[in-house]
């Protein structure tokens, strides 16, 4: 009886979910510890009424080393996709740390209303690593943090930043840096505001165009009347300096700039610096050369939105200008291999075949020497 207990409790169509959901899952295992305990408890008083405390200590050492091995903190499932731990994610010890929050285009994936194969099972079982483009930058020394990008998961986004700076004595960035006024990119910032956080001068770095788009159209102009945020005026090509060991820089790139100008950053710590450049038309519509940009950074996050034409029914690319990954990685294939493996493909589109890392398109960019960002990689600048 003391065997068949699980199987009791444990329903078929539980353990059939359970392998599919993490969450279903974990909770399944912290059941099963309570269930060893209960045994080990009946266990214990069956050998104290038979006087063997020899058979008593051996038996519980069974079943103590059976609940360690069942325990919540390494259930399986637990650890990919939910927000880190304070206590087991803290970034290794060095100066500057740089954080993907987020790989998705600004629509998220599932995307609203997609019926297509690639959304289908995700809106009974979301993904919960795909949230949109985002990326958290810490200087441990300092203890200051920044997010890059007000995206529609700030609230999830802004809290992993918080668990991956333990040390740090408050919840919220000293600041965020805006690319561009695309939903994925800004809107994140109504969270900031009145009716959610209530933040009080949080410092919203952006560019000139940016900035009189927030300021003359609601809501976004209550944060400014409230005082939630405080512009930060940014200037093509010129370093912010945010402390001693930490500086970022704005890029301005072609894109469509219905609202606002578009930039990238390249943030530089203390021996290292990564560019990102989540939206951009197309690399030779850019006035500078982005192999020569690479060469002057040691990590590189880029535009990949779509993998090819046949991605989006070869639709106009005119109309949603991205550079192809599939014309990003000709154009680089000329690279030294160093320079390459620099490169991490970002802002994925819903439809996007690199999402999936069990297809070929995924294979295809790693074996020619490059790589997709990956949901909470952390590099150390």
């Amino acid at each position: 009886m003391l065997v068949l207990g699980p199987c009791i409790f444990f329903k078929k169509n539980t353990i059939k979910q359970g392998i599919q959901n993490p969450v279903v899952l974990r909770t399944c295992c912290c059941a099963f510890r309570n269930y060893l305990l209960w045994v080990n408890f009946r266990v214990c008083k069956i050998f104290t009424t038979m006087n063997s405390v020899t058979s008593l200590k051996l038996v519980s050492q069974y079943f103590l080393i059976a609940i360690v091995l069942f325990s919540c903190k390494d259930a399986p499932g637990g650890k990919q996709g939910d927000l880190p731990k304070k206590q087991e994610t803290t970034p290794q010890k060095q100066s500057v740390s740089l954080v993907v929050l987020g790989t998705v285009q600004d629509a998220g994936s599932p995307q609203i209303a997609c019926e297509k194969a690639c959304c289908k099972d995700l809106f009974n079982n979301p993904d919960p690593t795909r949230k949109v483009v985002a990326l958290g930058v810490i200087d441990h020394e300092h203890k200051k943090s920044y997010l890059l990008e007000a995206t529609p998961d700030i609230g999830n986004q802004i809290k992993a930043l918080d668990n991956f700076s333990p040390s740090f004595s408050k919840p919220i960035p000293d600041g965020i840096f805006l690319t561009h006024a695309h939903i994925g990119h800004y809107t994140g910032l109504i969270y900031i505001g009145y009716e959610a956080l209530n933040a009080t001068k949080m410092a919203v770095y952006a560019m000139p165009k940016m900035k009189s788009f927030l300021s003359a159209n609601g809501p976004w102009d209550q944060l400014i009347h409230k005082e939630n945020i405080v512009f930060k005026h940014l200037e093509d090509a010129k370093r912010e300096v945010l402390s001693p060991s930490l500086a970022i820089t704005p890029l301005l790139v072609p894109h469509r700039d219905e609202y606002s100008e578009t930039v990238g950053y390249i943030v530089e710590g203390v021996s290292k610096k990564a560019l990102f450049i989540p939206d951009i038309d197309k690399w030779a519509r850019w006035d500078k050369k982005i192999a020569d940009v690479i060469s002057g950074v040691d990590y590189a996050f880029v535009d990949a939105t779509f993998y090819d034409a046949e991605e989006i029914n070869h639709r106009d690319i005119s109309e949603i200008p991205h550079p192809f990954v599939i014309e990003s990685m000709t154009l680089f294939d000329g690279l030294p291999a160093d320079e390459k493996k620099k490169i991490h493909f970002i802002h994925l589109n819903h439809t996007n075949p690199l999402l999936n890392k069990g297809s070929k398109q995924f294979k295809e960019v790693l074996s020619r020497g490059y790589n997709v960002a990956e949901y909470h990689q952390i590099i150390a600048l």
